[in-house]
């Protein structure tokens, strides 16, 4: 009876898919007994602040308890999957949320052991971190450790991005433990990350979600479009696209009517930077393999380029002390992220290149 006290008050029945109580629950109680002890002592959870949550520079300790076996098996689309999300804040708030797990994406949901996932934290509305809505959760692929560090690697990739623009998807680091509810499974502890949502990078920049259909990268904000068409070039990645949404989402000014929408990139585990042993370019385009750079940009004034670029060479040591200061990259991982960028700001160092790179082989 006191058992079944505390998964009628931490694991409720719709927030777990059915399923026979002393085995299947036995590794959820333990974790809400945990959290129920320290929420007798901290006192009730307070909302959680969206902006403060992705500003929060720290790696966030989390489980996410459900059926693994489902989750693994599952390769549809779409698919939900009922779970439970458990973490301590930083300011000692206690979350034991029931949150609701969808497929998404293609390409990994295929070929990694779990599929991509959209967590909804908005599932129940007493949650936690009912406010943050749903967020896209980035996983390991594999479970050898070079999967790992390709993890790592692309969250860094983000925060790159973050010291050029503010019209950027901000990320938050989980060390996070995958616990089957079935207790047959062994739990999986990887590092993941929660990504941004488009509506609060938007609410960021005084901006709002495009709804007015499709837009070609002519039509975007110029400057913004530079900037992303640079970056993309930078890191090496070639899977994106402005008119289908591809990697990329877009957001539009609140205030200005006549103002052309921005483009928001997402999505860099096919960049050379990055460099997946699963990353290959398209056959449209005229290189090999990731590592090689391939420009997709529109034609811009050596005016326009050079306003863009400079804040780049303003960046560059902070970019590199990004890498070098992470700890959980290998020095290996290291060294190859700044070696690739090394080869990015030489060529940006000399007006020959970047004419040739940026104006001449700009796309038509």
């Amino acid at each position: 009876m006191f058992i079944d006290g505390f998964i009628e008050t931490c694991l409720p029945l719709k927030s777990l898919n059915k399923m026979p109580v002393v085995m299947k629950f036995f590794l959820p109680v333990v974790l809400c007994l945990f959290s129920f002890n320290l929420t007798k002592i901290y006192g009730q959870s307070s909302p959680i602040n969206k902006e403060h949550f992705f500003s929060d520079s720290t790696i966030l300790n989390a489980a996410l308890v459900t059926n693994l076996g489902k989750l693994v098996r599952e390769k549809n689309t779409g698919y939900q999957l009922r779970a439970l999300f458990v973490s301590t804040l930083r300011d000692s708030t206690v979350v034991h949320d029931p949150v609701l797990l969808q497929i998404r994406g293609h390409f990994r949901k295929d070929f990694c052991y779990l599929p991509p996932l959209e967590v909804n934290f908005k599932y129940e509305k007493s949650a936690t971190l009912h406010k943050l809505g749903s967020l896209k959760l980035v996983s390991e692929c594999q479970s050898e450790d070079v999967y790992g560090q390709y993890l790592l690697k692309e969250f860094i990739v983000y925060k790159l991005y973050n010291l050029l623009t503010d019209l950027s998807f901000r990320v938050r680091l989980l060390n996070l433990n995958l616990v089957d509810s079935g207790s047959k499974k062994k739990t999986i502890t990887e590092h993941a990350f929660l990504l941004e949502d488009i509506k609060d990078v938007a609410k960021r920049n005084d901006c709002k979600d495009w709804k007015k259909g499709k837009v070609f990268a002519q039509d975007a904000d110029r400057r913004q479009m530079t900037m992303v068409a640079i970056f993309e070039y930078m890191i090496g990645n070639t899977d994106w696209g402005v008119p289908a949404n591809h990697n990329t989402r877009l957001i539009v000014s609140k205030t200005d009517s006549l103002s052309r929408p921005f483009v928001v990139p997402y999505d860099f585990d096919y960049s050379g930077l990055v460099n997946t042993d699963y990353a290959v370019p398209t056959e449209l385009f005229p290189i090999h393999s990731v590592r090689e750079r391939y420009y997709m940009g529109f034609p811009r004034t050596q005016e326009e380029l050079n306003e863009t670029l400079d804040i780049f060479r303003q960046q560059k040591n902070n970019m590199y002390a990004l890498i070098q200061n992470f700890d959980l990259l290998t020095t290996r991982s290291k060294k190859d992220m700044t070696g690739y960028l090394d080869e990015f700001f030489d060529d940006i160092s000399k007006a020959a290149r970047v004419k040739r790179i940026f104006i001449q082989g700009a796309r038509r």
